[in-house]
């Protein structure tokens, strides 16, 4: 029997999505969502539906309506909703591991396929995200630009199911960035991000899967550092 969709579940499936959106660092805290019939036609939903979802996010600690000229819907310092995240990561054991093996399993396999199917059209949009990752500013530019390199390198594997798994795994969990006050791995992830780059223009495919797996295991390091504890001798937990 086909499932009923209620105004309550589109709600409730717009409010996630834009919740995943933020997680994965598309939008940042202290940007400013689209206005609200920009932002609707987008999605493809009515507004009143969107505007129920907005509440959602809005009680979560998620986003703040600011009113005046330059008012509208933006992206809170997020340390409610995070701080809650780590919460649920500590008292749900092992789910940390299941969402970093889905990731290896999905994300080395993607770099699999973008060596085997590179191309000097697929290949540009993950090398601009290398020049990208070399310039950031600040947490916000650091967060978008380690997102535009995994779905640049997924859009290469040319299998938009794989892309779109990919975006949602990487939804699931918060950028690490956004839960303490560590400065932001530049150095080390733009060395990962390279290994894999290299590997994928080499048409490398088993070399590009295990710079993956290893980019992916620093990744499960570092958050399970976060959620239980960073270990102080470790550089890559200085303070800012």
């Amino acid at each position: 029997m086909a499932r009923q969709v209620t105004s309550t579940s589109l709600t409730q499936a717009v409010a996630d999505h834009l919740r995943m959106r933020i997680h994965r660092g598309d939008v940042s805290p202290g940007e400013r969502l689209p206005a609200e019939r920009e932002l609707a036609e987008q999605l493809g939903v009515a507004r009143i539906s969107l505007r129920e979802a907005i509440r959602q996010l809005r009680e979560d600690g998620y986003v703040e309506v600011r009113r005046g000229s330059t008012g509208g819907t933006y992206v809170t310092e997020l340390r409610r909703p995070a701080e809650a995240w780590r919460a649920r990561m500590r008292e749900q054991a092992g789910e940390i591991d299941d969402i970093l093996d889905f990731r290896i399993a999905l994300e080395t396999q993607t770099a699999a396929l973008a060596a085997h199917r590179k191309t000097e059209v697929t290949l540009a949009p993950v090398q601009e995200s290398l020049g990208a990752l070399r310039d950031v500013i600040g947490r916000t530019a650091f967060r978008q630009a380690d997102s535009r390199f995994h779905v640049a390198l997924a859009r290469a594997a040319g299998n938009e199911r794989l892309t779109d798994a990919v975006e949602t795994a990487r939804g699931e969990l918060f950028s690490p960035r956004d839960l303490l006050p560590f400065r932001e791995p530049v150095e080390e992830t733009l060395r990962d991000h390279q290994a894999i780059f290299e590997a994928v223009r080499d048409g490398d495919a088993d070399r590009a899967a295990e710079a993956m797996r290893a980019h992916l295991e620093g990744a499960r390091r570092q958050l399970r550092a976060i959620v239980f504890g960073a270990d102080d001798d470790d550089p890559a937990w200085s303070s800012v």
